[in-house]
């Protein structure tokens, strides 16, 4: 089979790339790994005219070619490779027209890499606010490749860009000669290295001899050849880099002169800049920061209440119709004591997570998330690390798992790894449905000053509790981790936008049905085991169970409903589940837990909203009416055998504390050590994160107890 026809889209982080790869794949997209690293491969399939259809890979984000963190170094490989799989084609650049002195260094180093290059202009409303006019024919023709502008938010453009691609794919149009004459500033060891690697550029043979023992895909003859014609040729890597940039730019200076004009030397100030001298401002910036916050957490419980209500209310009537219905025996139990009981009591917390990753894309595509992330470096800084760290940070509000891989792009080794070691403190979107059902036990569901939700402002508190321990460790582990490396905080804010509604929509929509896809997988083969477990025990302890209320019932008939609720009680108790509990209770009694919340604590290292799933089995089981009251209900009579609530303010509160620091998630572990390439440090993450959440919950305990 021939290789497809492959382009590359390679552009400056926030230039409006994975927008226009969005626009091109549609649906047609996956998800995969480069090979022999973890970092992302965003692929995806374009028919870019009758007789074209293509393959598209969306490179990680780069601002030159001269990469400083993993991400950077994968589109680096690809492009210098000639023997990658993944070699393009075609080469996409897409490039910020409001910043285009600085994309145009970049696009300068892939032209002088001779593969077929297209400029694809985006931001030119940004830059039209700003004052810049561009003549896009003249920087066509001084830059030798096509230039097009696009718009992929507002789909403009596009059908412009498909023909130029169609065009260069079509007519054969030779490869772009050299931007700056590299020969000029290199000896004759360029030429030597160009033949040792059989490379068709001098622009990457200039970069073989800046990198030739980090580049994976040259092997150790190459190597030895090539520091041996660095040796006689006198090579001095910092001197040529430096020599090649200042040449750049010298050209670049010539190109924007040509091609670029400004309406006055003092650059226009748009509405984003205006809009940011409030929101970046010391105080005003970071009340405005609490507020959102504020109000996102209100949103969670606020807008989620309705559909959440006529959730539980649809479960409750369908098992108590499937109790009707069905013939009472194992096969009713199964089905309503065990696997409906399972699925629903995390299907109702399905708004919550959708609202929660609906109002983080909002912040995400209006562009106030990159505020965030300068607001928060000083802070970063106090901790030891810097402001790439906040965005990883974030990110593990909705999902550690993603959130830790996105600490790649973070330059610093050791801040690297603290990021890597504390995200999972921050509370992602799998710990919503256990504080939502804990909070709805313990704290009264009432107004503060006629409108604010006491219940919000709690689960605010813990998502707070968790940035702030965050911090605390970071900043432990920056005293401990030894490296003199200094790191700078350099970011681009994007402009403020108006979110894209339908992306909202269709995030919270492919959110939603993860969780449901992924999250139901675990929870339907847990429900099952669960009930199981909790249906039967070892024979002889199940009989005498039996025996004792079959004897207690004939001799007390009028206390026949109390002694079916003792007798189902007895017999989860003796169960195998209830062994297990029973086992553990002891370690946990000190923090308020009784053994069905030990049962709890152990399944939910499947994944954290397990914790609610297997609640739901385990009072479900054996409950005559199962199906006629929620699970909330259902806790709230929970009683110890002395008459106190099982789920009083303090077992509550320690419980809420220890489901906000502890590691109760496999997949978590998982990807740490892939990212560190070590069982060293998932370990370490799970020994902390269990011992600061049991001493915090058993300090909780006591306090309010």
């Amino acid at each position: 089979m021939p290789r497809p026809y492959t382009i590359a889209l390679v552009g400056n982080p926030n230039s409006g790339k994975s927008s226009l790869f969005n626009v091109l794949t549609g649906l047609n997209q996956k998800v995969g790994n480069f090979p022999g690293v973890t970092v992302d491969k965003k692929t995806g399939d374009s028919r870019i005219s009758d007789s074209l259809s293509t393959h598209i890979i969306d490179l990680p984000g780069t601002y030159s070619l001269y990469p400083k963190s993993a991400d950077e170094q994968v589109t680096y490989e690809v492009l210098l490779n000639q023997k990658s799989a993944d070699r393009p084609d075609l080469i996409v650049v897409i490039a910020d027209a409001s910043n285009l002195k600085r994309n145009l260094l970049f696009c300068s180093q892939i032209i002088d890499l001779h593969i077929p290059v297209i400029i694809a202009l985006t931001m030119m409303d940004i830059a039209k606010q700003k004052g810049i006019t561009i003549d896009t024919t003249g920087l066509q023709n001084s830059m030798g490749v096509p230039v097009v502008p696009i718009n992929p938010r507002k789909n403009k453009g596009i059908s412009q860009l498909k023909k130029a691609i169609s065009d260069s794919h079509d007519l054969a149009k030779p490869v772009p000669s050299d931007f700056i004459d590299i020969h000029s500033f290199t000896g004759s060891w360029l030429g030597e290295i160009k033949e040792i690697c059989q490379l068709q550029s001098n622009y990457a043979a200039l970069h073989i001899a800046c990198n030739f023992l980090e580049l994976k895909y040259i092997n150790a003859a190459q190597r030895i050849q090539i520091a041996a014609v660095l040796g006689e040729g006198g090579f001095l890597k910092s001197k040529v880099q430096a020599e090649e940039i200042m040449q750049r730019y010298k050209r670049i200076e010539v190109v924007m002169k040509t091609c670029v004009v400004q309406d006055s030397p003092m650059k226009r100030m748009v509405a984003s800049e205006k809009i940011d001298k409030f929101l970046l401002h010391p105080v005003w910036g970071n009340l405005t920061l609490f507020v959102v916050l504020f109000l996102l957490f209100q949103s969670i419980f606020w807008l989620a209440r309705y559909p959440m209500d006529w959730m539980q209310q649809g479960f409750a009537s369908l098992g108590d119709a499937l109790n009707s219905l069905l013939p009472s025996g194992m096969l009713s139990d199964l089905l309503v004591n065990g696997l409906l009981a399972g699925v629903s009591g995390v299907a109702v917390f399905v708004p919550q997570i959708m609202i929660l990753f609906g109002l983080i894309t909002i912040l995400e595509d209006s562009g106030y998330m990159a505020r965030i992330s300068f607001l928060t470096d000083r802070i970063m800084r106090s901790a030891g690390l810097n402001g790439r760290s906040v965005m990883p940070l974030i990110s593990g509000m909705a999902c550690a798992v993603p959130a830790i891989m996105a600490a790649r792009t973070i330059q610093n080794k050791k801040e690297r790894l603290i990021t890597i070691l504390v995200t999972p403190l921050m509370s992602c979107s799998a710990r919503l449905p256990v504080y939502t059902i804990l909070i709805s036990l313990v704290i009264p569901d009432k107004l503060i000053l006629g409108l604010f939700n006491l219940q919000g402002f709690v689960l605010m508190g813990l998502y707070l509790l968790g940035f702030f321990m965050a911090l605390t460790v970071a900043k432990v582990m920056s005293i401990i981790i030894k490296n003199k490396d200094r790191t700078f905080f350099l970011m681009e804010l994007p402009v403020y936008r108006t979110p894209r509604w339908k992306n909202v929509g269709i995030t919270m929509i492919e959110k939603g049905k993860i969780f449901i896809r992924d999250v139901g997988k675990v929870i339907i083969v847990l429900a099952l085991v669960l009930w199981g477990l909790a249906t039967f025990g070892p024979p002889d302890r199940m009989r005498a169970v039996e025996a004792k209320y079959t004897s207690l019932t004939q001799q007390h008939p009028e206390q026949a409903a109390q002694l079916d609720r003792l007798h189902a009680t007895e017999k989860l108790e003796n169960s195998f589940a209830g062994m297990l509990g029973h086992a553990i209770e002891p370690a946990i009694r000190p923090l308020g837990f009784d053994w069905k919340i030990g049962i709890a604590l152990i399944t939910s290292f499947a994944a954290r909203e397990v914790f609610v799933g297997t609640m739901a089995t385990l009072y479900s089981v054996g409950d005559a009416s199962a199906g006629k009251s929620t699970l909330t209900e259902k806790m709230k009579e929970a009683k110890h055998e002395d008459g106190t609530p099982i789920y009083s303010l303090a077992a509550g509160l320690s419980l809420l504390i220890f489901y906000v620091f502890a590691m109760q998630c496999m997949s978590t572990l998982a990807v740490v050590k892939r990212e560190t390439n070590s069982w060293k440090y998932p370990l370490l993450q799970f020994i902390y994160m269990s011992g600061i959440a049991y001493l915090c919950a058993f300090l909780i305990y006591k306090l309010f107890s």
